[in-house]
């Protein structure tokens, strides 16, 4: 389960609370943190370190440290990218952060939730993500690398094997890639798109969007929930942090309290029929075990917190006639914020700054777009034979 959220929200702690309690009822967890800016062990109140740590009983704690992911996923792409740098002037240290690319943090974060996974050590991961734009950008990675590793890659790589041997003999040319780097690169993507399919499983995985009752936070989880119907990841719940309780009667928090009344009949219409959780404003900061357990009884409450609270699919392909209608369940979506096209079996469907390829069956490659609605949350592209 991976939680996200605009930073501040309190995803942190809904995590581990989330982990403290799958773990008191008999299961092995494990919480870990591929966020870079790392709170993990400020929510336990405790140090935590980038190889899993006992918290309590059956509970176990990481802090991811990128390093050992480079060695095994990175280093022949690094090298060789690091010698580029240099040959274009830059001194040692300045080429090898260059070579490091912005989000690799994130990256290698979810190439060792891979590892646990595929270990079977745990009967659960729980994922401190990042905040919703970073994860965003960082899901929406595999389909974005596929068309450069599937189309492009091969050409580059013949390219680079038959200009090699003329580029050795001068120094105006910069180095080009041996063979290990473009398998270096093929078998990066092969691990990027291996965790794609283990967070697009929706029978053993899910997202929980974090938010307070706020404009701003809304906004930005609404945006988020979008995308991750695009791009076919499934939300279960949403977890709303921070409520004021009934026991604050104040008249200082009148406006307060109506303004997050009014917010929660946004959510609750927003992320319908997705089921809400709830957390209270609590008297304290929420960290340590005592603090985390208190949290965790006020989101689940009796209902048991590694279950699959909803499932749902992204998208669909039905016959229709004569032809066939793909539908995209793409909730809080406007007209005008989508873009279609169709090349052969490949259906681009861009949304706001995201896009996403589907290859469609072969049966339908020769089919023609002819047109689109949204309706119920649903966009609804037409193919047919002659386009009408």
């Amino acid at each position: 389960m991976l939680y996200t959220g605009k930073g501040g929200v309190g995803k942190t702690s809904v995590a581990a609370a989330t982990a403290l309690k799958a773990a008191k009822s008999g299961k092995k967890v494990l919480v870990m943190s591929t966020d870079p800016a790392h709170s993990l062990a400020d929510a336990f109140d405790t140090s935590i370190g980038p190889d899993p740590k006992e918290m309590a009983s059956g509970l176990w704690a990481q802090e991811m440290d990128h390093t050992t992911m480079i060695e095994e996923n990175w280093s022949e792409i690094q090298n060789y990218m690091t010698t580029l740098f240099e040959w274009q002037g830059s001194n040692s240290l300045e080429a090898e952060e260059l070579a490091m690319l912005p989000g690799m943090d994130e990256l290698f974060g979810l190439l060792m939730v891979r590892r646990h996974y595929q270990s079977g050590e745990y009967d659960a991961l729980i994922v401190d993500a990042a905040p919703t734009g970073e994860t965003l950008k960082l899901l929406s990675l595999p389909d974005h690398m596929s068309w450069y590793v599937e189309k492009f890659f091969p050409i580059q790589r013949r390219a680079a094997k038959l200009v090699r041997p003329f580029a050795g003999r001068t120094k105006s040319l910069p180095p080009l890639p041996d063979d290990s780097v473009f398998a270096a690169g093929q078998k990066f993507y092969e691990a990027i798109a291996s965790v794609e399919e283990i967070l697009t499983n929706r029978e053993s995985s899910s997202v929980r969007l974090v938010v307070n009752a706020e404009k701003m936070v809304i906004a930005e989880a609404r945006r988020a929930y979008t995308y991750l119907n695009l791009y076919d990841y499934g939300v279960d719940a949403v977890v709303v942090n921070r409520l004021l309780p009934d026991s604050v009667t104040d008249p200082y928090f009148a406006q307060w309290r109506e303004a997050q009344a009014r917010h929660m009949s946004t959510i609750e219409t927003s992320f319908a029929p997705i089921p809400i959780l709830t957390a209270r404003l609590f008297d304290r900061e929420m960290f340590g075990l005592e603090a985390l357990a208190a949290l965790a009884e006020d989101v689940f409450e009796d209902a048991e917190p590694l279950e699959m609270l909803f499932r749902g699919a992204s998208h669909d392909i039905v016959k229709n006639g004569s032809g066939y209608e793909v539908v995209f369940y793409l909730p809080l979506v406007e007209k005008g914020e989508v873009d279609l096209s169709k090349r052969g079996a490949e259906l681009l469907v861009k949304v706001g700054g995201y896009r996403r390829n589907i290859l469609l069956p072969d049966s339908l490659a020769r089919l023609s777009a002819a047109g689109a609605g949204i309706e119920d949350n649903r966009l609804t592209v037409r193919l047919s034979d002659d386009g009408e």
